[in-house]
């Protein structure tokens, strides 16, 4: 199939892992990312390390947010506290006919993308364990799927949705469409509390935060609150997947969150929309979440670490 312009807001590793995917496919792809990784991914190339092999991949760079113009598809892939920014900044170049992909950690980012760009916005989900281990170079350790589907009042289309899986199909990601994605999104808020905080405090992967009881019960407790607040707020979480969330610790084992990877870079990590976001909005409602509570206290407190 003859794949549309992308666009990729935020070059970091998932940017850069679904922007080489799509250019390999063919794609005319543009990353919007920091002068340093555009500077070294137009002198160099995207490299590319998967499967124990490195490629280097040819694929447009800006530092500009006028890189988003005529691109039929728009993925959102900045942190969540520079949602509402990148949004303002790429809004005045988006074409008309442009919907736009939150492929973000945390709740409410794709309302935030929509009352900002005034397009359609997509929901969605990336399980991909990809990290960056040098400027201009994206590594993927496992997994290829991205889950997609409307999130209330954001106005995507069943025609937009197949689109967009279209084109990631065409770049070999498996896609699921949800029918539920405000549960789906929730799911994933539950998974992120539960590894990132502790993976990020004590430095250890996924397999081995597996292999002690008490992280596995302190991992629980803080899904837990999740369930609480989602189950307060409407939001309906399937048994399934709270069943599963111990899972990654044996399919992942080697993994390390991205909060992890943005301490270990010396960056600011997205703490206050997960933890944080649990516990702001547990107390709002009179709701007791003292895991999440802590576990956002001690990596706001391991952020100022020198």
């Amino acid at each position: 199939m003859a794949l549309p312009r992308i666009a990729i807001v935020g070059a970091g590793s998932v940017g850069c892992y679904f922007g080489g995917r799509l250019a390999q496919a063919g794609a005319d792809v543009t990353l919007i990312g920091r002068p340093a990784q555009v500077e070294a991914i137009t002198r160099n190339g995207l490299l590319f390390e998967s499967g124990g092999k490195t490629e280097t991949i040819r694929v447009g760079a800006t530092t500009e947010p006028e890189g988003v113009r005529d691109a039929a598809i728009v993925l959102i892939c900045v942190k969540s506290a520079d949602t509402d920014m990148a949004t303002a900044e790429v809004a005045p170049y988006l074409a008309s006919d442009a919907v736009l992909v939150s492929l973000q950690n945390g709740v409410g980012n794709a309302e935030r993308i929509h009352a900002g760009a005034h397009r359609p916005v997509i929901g969605g989900l990336v399980y991909v364990a990809v990290s960056m281990p040098g400027i201009g170079r994206v590594r993927h350790a496992g997994g290829n799927r991205i889950v997609i589907g409307a999130v209330r009042d954001c106005g995507a289309t069943g025609a937009l949705l197949r689109d967009v899986a279209d084109a990631f199909r065409a770049a070999g990601v498996t896609v699921d469409m949800s029918a539920d994605m405000d549960g789906e999104l929730w799911a994933k808020l539950m998974t992120n509390c539960a590894y990132n905080a502790i993976c990020a405090l004590t430095g250890k992967p996924y397999g081995v935060m597996g292999a002690v009881p008490e992280i596995r019960a302190l991992m629980r407790e803080a899904a837990d609150e999740v369930i609480a607040l989602a189950h307060r707020k409407g939001i309906v979480i399937p048994d399934e997947t709270s069943a599963s969330l111990l899972a990654m610790t044996e399919t992942m084992a080697h993994q390390m969150s991205s909060t992890a990877q943005d301490i270990a870079r010396g960056r600011r990590t997205e703490i206050d929309y997960l933890n944080g976001f649990v516990s702001r909005e547990s107390a709002a409602i009179g709701l007791e979440a003292p895991v999440n509570r802590t576990l956002h206290a001690l990596v706001k407190l391991r952020e100022r670490a020198d």
